[in-house]
C-alpha cells in the first residue's frame, strides 16, 4: 500500500512536470511567433539573434581539421545554433564585423542554383579600400559530399546575393534533435501527442478517482450514521427494559410483606381449632361413666 502511494506520488509529479514544460513550450513559441520578425527563409529573429537548425554535415567533426581552439566547434546535423545577426545601423555593422576573426563561425545566404542558407567556419577576412571586407568561408567536415565547401562574402556589395545573416555564439545539439523530431509526423505523435494524450488520461483518471472517493465518502458517512442511529436505539431499548426490570422488581419488592401478613393471620384460627378438638371427644365418655 506504501509502495503504491509512492509510486502514484511520483506520476503525479513527473506528469505535471509534462503538462508544465509542455505549457511553456507552447507559451514561448506563441511569444516567438508573435514577436519575432520572420527572415526571408523563415527564420525568426527576437531581440537581434536567431535559431536555426543545422540540416547538413558540412560542419560535423572530422579528424583533418583541428578546431580545439575556436570558441564554436564542431556541429553535428541536427544542432541548434544561436545566432547574433549582424546590426541593421551601417556603423553598429561596421564595428561588428571589425570584430569577425579567423575560426568564427557565420550563418550566411549564398547563391548556387539557388538561395541556401549556410553555417560555415570563417577561414580568411580582409578589410577592403571601400570599407567592406572580404570573407572566405568553409566547413570543417573536407570528406562531406554537400558540394562546394568555400564561400566568399564581399560585405559591401549590397545588391548580392551573398550575405552575412549573422555569428554563431552557440549551439546545442540535444535541442536540434528536440526541434527536428518535432517537425517530423513521428516526432510529433511521439513528443506531443503521446505525452499530452497520457497527461490528459491521468487528469482523467484523476477526476474519476477523486469522484469515486467522493462517492465512497458519502456511503461510508451514511453508512456511520445508520449504524449510529441503530447503536442509539438498541441504547434506548436497553435502557427501557432496564427501566421495566427494576419497575418490577420494585413492585414484587413491595407486595412481599403484604403475604407474609396474610400468611400468619390464617395459621392461628387452624392451631386453635386442633386444641379444641380433643375436649369436645372427651365429654362423651365422662357421661358413660
Amino acid at each position: 500500500m506504501k509502495k503504491r502511494s509512492v509510486l502514484k506520488t511520483i506520476w503525479s509529479i513527473v506528469s505535471n512536470l509534462i503538462l508544465s514544460l509542455f505549457l511553456i513550450t507552447c507559451v514561448a513559441a506563441l511569444l516567438l511567433t508573435v514577436l519575432s520578425k520572420r527572415d526571408i527563409d523563415g527564420a525568426a529573429t527576437l531581440f537581434g539573434y536567431q535559431m536555426r537548425v543545422v540540416t547538413s554535415d558540412s560542419m560535423a567533426e572530422n579528424e583533418l581539421t583541428d578546431v580545439s581552439a575556436y570558441e564554436i566547434g564542431a556541429i553535428p546535423v541536427r544542432s541548434m545554433v544561436f545566432v547574433e545577426c549582424v546590426p541593421e545601423d551601417e556603423a553598429e555593422a561596421a564595428e561588428w564585423y571589425a570584430n569577425i576573426k579567423v575560426g568564427d563561425v557565420l550563418t550566411f545566404r549564398y547563391f548556387y542554383t539557388s538561395q541556401v542558407t549556410i553555417t560555415h567556419r570563417v577561414a580568411a577576412i580582409e578589410k577592403q579600400d571601400n570599407g567592406g571586407y572580404l570573407i572566405e568561408l568553409e566547413g570543417d567536415n573536407k570528406n562531406s559530399e554537400t558540394g562546394q565547401l568555400m564561400q566568399v562574402i564581399d560585405t559591401s556589395d549590397t545588391d548580392s546575393p551573398n550575405y552575412v545573416i549573422g555569428k554563431v555564439v552557440g549551439q546545442s545539439y540535444p535541442l536540434g534533435y528536440l526541434i527536428s523530431l518535432l517537425q517530423e509526423t513521428l516526432g510529433m505523435v511521439l513528443i506531443v501527442i503521446v505525452p499530452c494524450f497520457l497527461v490528459i488520461l491521468y487528469e482523467v483518471i484523476k477526476i474519476v478517482s477523486m469522484v469515486s472517493a467522493s462517492k465512497r465518502a458519502r456511503m461510508q458517512d451514511a453508512e456511520e450514521k445508520k449504524d449510529n442511529e441503530l447503536e442509539e436505539l438498541r441504547r434506548r431499548l436497553a435502557e427501557l427494559e432496564n427501566r421495566e426490570a427494576n419497575v418490577a422488581e420494585q413492585q414484587n419488592e413491595t407486595a412481599s410483606p403484604e403475604e407474609e401478613t396474610l400468611t400468619d393471620e390464617s395459621a392461628e384460627p387452624t392451631e386453635q381449632a386442633s386444641e379444641e378438638r380433643p375436649t369436645d371427644i372427651a365429654e362423651p365418655d365422662d357421661e358413660n361413666k
